[in-house]
């Protein structure tokens, strides 16, 4: 195969062999690096342009980290893993281009999407393809639902919906509760759900439910005025921190001063272009990390990830490198080689996740039931001084 003269035979042969672990539980014994190694193919999908963009780069980033860091110590199983991540902009039809992509390039394990209408997408891509899939940040169990395969490390729109409610009554946040939220978004409805139920069992008086879509997002006047006008001294908001800044800003202007809390979808709120951060203090929000965290396995992951990549992580990024650490226990549990077949590495992989109990960034004692569902405590921080802080 070196030479440059073929014979005829010998070119069909290999244009036959082409197609040969190009389909459904393909062979890994393509995945070689420049050198004629085998590694491990991981693929990441997330927005690294467009409104979310603070989401996938840090998850980007953070499974970069991680692979470095597991490549330096011997990889997995003695192998080297190889990361290729690609840019869906939160979009699912541009997230299913970013599966066919790495597909192309040999991917045999996903870590991602990092957003819930994306991830939907793209697993059932996966699940047609028996190619395991482990989401760092999407919630709505829209992207587990009949998918053996994909799970997540992240918890669950459900759980956030119900902590919530159960922080905000317990801490008595608040007495009259408005809620502002996203009925077009799969993540943002299923929070604000579950939230309501549990809220009504709370006994919260929610006094104003408010909707947007997708296609009016840059003016809450009207969902702000019917908030203040209901006397809301709290407002609960399930949705993204691009959005989140500007329902902070209109809220400023009109002399409306509830106190705020969002979920993990407000992560990243600090970094929104110009954003004046100070209308952000005071507001709680949901997550499974903060960066400000005494532990040493935080304050070595921060300082890491501060030096490389000139910026402070977010939980998205937190939980990304939790995801990398996961799936190396999980393939050293199985004893797998790159070698095996994607469905192989799957079922093992499905399998093997759910005997894992794991300390991490995120959480301790993390695991997962078999629809792929994480099982961990979320914390509530509150942004004091420009930076997140941990919510006594």
């Amino acid at each position: 195969m070196k030479r440059r003269v073929f014979s005829l035979a010998l070119c069909a042969a290999m244009v036959a062999s082409l197609f040969v672990g190009c389909g459904k539980g393909s062979a890994g014994s393509d995945n070689v690096d420049t050198s004629g190694e085998l590694t491990w193919r991981i693929g990441g999908i997330g927005p690294i342009t467009g409104g979310a963009a603070q989401y996938g780069q840090g998850v980007k980033n953070a499974i970069q980290l991680a692979v470095d860091e597991i490549n330096a110590d011997g990889g997995i199983n003695g192998y080297q893993i190889a990361f290729n991540f690609q840019d869906d902009e939160a979009d699912p039809q541009k997230a299913v281009n970013a599966y066919n992509t790495l597909k192309d390039w040999g991917m045999q394990i996903l870590e991602g999407t990092v957003t819930s209408g994306a991830c939907a997408a793209v697993s059932e891509e996966t699940y047609a393809d028996r190619m395991f899939q482990l989401t760092p940040s999407a919630s709505s169990t829209s992207v587990t639902e009949n998918h053996d395969n994909t799970f997540q490390i992240c918890f669950s729109d459900p759980n956030q919906g119900t902590v919530s409610a159960d922080y905000i009554a317990d801490n008595k946040l608040g007495t009259k509760i408005g809620i502002i939220y996203d009925s077009s978004d799969p993540y943002s409805s299923g929070v604000y759900q579950n939230f309501a139920t549990e809220a009504k069992a709370k006994g919260l008086d929610i006094v104003a439910t408010e909707a947007f879509t997708a296609d009016n997002k840059t003016d809450f006047s009207t969902q702000l005025q019917k908030c203040k006008s209901a006397d809301a001294d709290l407002l609960f908001l399930p949705f993204y921190y691009t959005e989140g800044s500007i329902v902070l800003t209109q809220a400023d202007q009109m002399g409306y001063t509830p106190t705020m809390f969002g979920v993990d979808g407000f992560d990243g709120l600090l970094g929104v272009e110009n954003f004046d951060t100070k209308l952000a203090e005071g507001v709680y929000l949901l997550t499974p990390f903060a960066a400000d965290s005494e532990d040493e396995a935080t304050k070595s992951f921060v300082s890491k990830y501060e030096e490389q990549f000139k910026g402070t992580p977010n939980q998205f990024a937190a939980d990304a490198y939790d995801g990398v650490y996961i799936i190396k226990e999980a393939l050293e549990a199985a004893d797998l080689k790159p070698d095996a077949s994607n469905e192989d590495i799957c079922d093992a992989l499905i399998s093997g996740i759910q005997d894992i109990n794991y300390n991490g960034l995120t959480g301790e004692g993390m695991t997962w039931n078999d629809k792929g569902e994480v099982s961990k405590a979320p914390k509530a921080v509150i942004i004091k001084d420009g930076g997140y802080v941990s919510a006594e």
